[in-house]
């Protein structure tokens, strides 16, 4: 009776492990970004993506999320896909200078309106083909924008260019630093996870965000004064993969990485980053902020001619160097009407 059980238990047991070799995965896939392990955007963007791609896979693929730059700092992170450090990322175009010009046409004042409508445009600017080769050393699976960038200034209440004078205002990239620096301000290069310290010791007197920016680092708690300037500028985001990750993929593997790429996707990180936009608006009107709203006619004396003129110089920049920047902005500004 001992060797029968002896027989059952051994044969169990090895079922066991022939199956659970059989639900291992195949392959792992190493995500980093730099938003906060507790945000939304990490559990409701990247986590639900890890998830979907998962379960489509039946297991096969396992995705390990390093949110908070944890292998890789912001700036860095596109080239650590690259390298292979990680095999995704999620970050900022804008973030690694130079390298996305056309890209960075989604900075420009006036295309942007919310995530839903930026993100609408950019996913089809690039499915169009009209950012060129500039991620030819990638396998970009979506891009979207957040909502409209605005001004979170302590202590000083921001209402017409002039008020910015002599201010230290973070700018997250070198497009957005001309479009402050022709407001009078002095633009402070660096990414968003390190506002909130920079703010705290004095070393930056307000940044360029989004609301949702300003609740998923935690703006709020020091900057007391916002200011809202109706398509000031928008950030360009981009979730992509290591190239040779991708291609050593099977076909089915493959199949689960397309299906959650493109305008899926690039849908429903727009979806939150413009919930978390009315809910960081939210927060700064329940702790009596003064919030400011720049209107249609002052923007028309006062800023609009400031954002003209950074379009015009950026714009030109790019034709200089043989690329078709106009061309690309104009289809922008299409799709920024149809998108919305």
């Amino acid at each position: 009776m001992n060797t029968i059980l002896k027989k059952t238990s051994t044969a169990v047991l090895t079922s066991l492990l022939l199956s659970s070799t059989v639900m291992a995965a195949e392959v792992t896939l190493r995500f980093g970004h730099f938003w906060p392990a507790v945000s939304d955007i990490h559990k409701e963007i990247y986590q639900a993506w890890a998830d979907e791609v998962e379960a489509d896979s039946d297991g096969r693929i396992k995705v390990e999320l390093y949110p908070a730059s944890m292998l890789a700092k912001p700036p860095a992170q596109y080239d650590a896909v690259k390298h292979r450090i990680l095999d995704v990322t999620a970050t900022v175009q804008g973030y690694s200078a130079n390298r996305f010009p056309l890209t960075q046409i989604m900075e420009l004042p006036g295309i942007v309106q919310n995530a839903a409508q930026g993100s609408c445009v950019i996913q089809k600017l690039y499915d169009e083909g009209a950012f060129g080769k500039e991620y030819k050393d990638s396998k970009p699976l979506f891009l979207f924008t957040h909502g409209p960038g605005l001004l979170h200034v302590k202590g000083k209440s921001i209402e017409e260019p002039s008020d910015l004078e002599g201010l230290r205002i973070r700018r997250p990239t070198t497009v957005i630093g001309s479009l402050l620096e022709e407001l009078g301000a002095l633009p402070i290069g660096m990414p968003a996870p390190e506002s909130y310290q920079s703010l705290q010791r004095g070393v930056i007197d307000g940044v360029a965000l989004p609301w949702e920016g300003a609740k998923s680092f935690k703006l709020n708690e020091l900057a007391d004064n916002h200011t809202e300037v109706g398509g000031l500028y928008s950030l360009a985001f981009i979730v992509t993969m290591n190239q040779s990750v991708y291609n050593k993929l099977d076909d089915e593997l493959k199949a689960v990485i397309d299906k959650n790429s493109g305008e899926k996707w690039s849908g429903i990180a727009a979806s939150v980053f413009d919930r978390l936009d009315k809910e960081g608006l939210a927060d700064a009107e329940a702790d009596n902020h003064n919030i400011f709203h720049v209107d249609a006619s002052s923007n028309q004396k006062t800023w609009q001619p400031v954002f003209e003129k950074v379009t015009e110089n950026y714009l030109s920049q790019l034709e200089s160097k043989g690329m078709p920047a106009k061309t690309v902005y104009k289809r922008a500004l299409e799709l920024s009407a149809t998108c919305s």
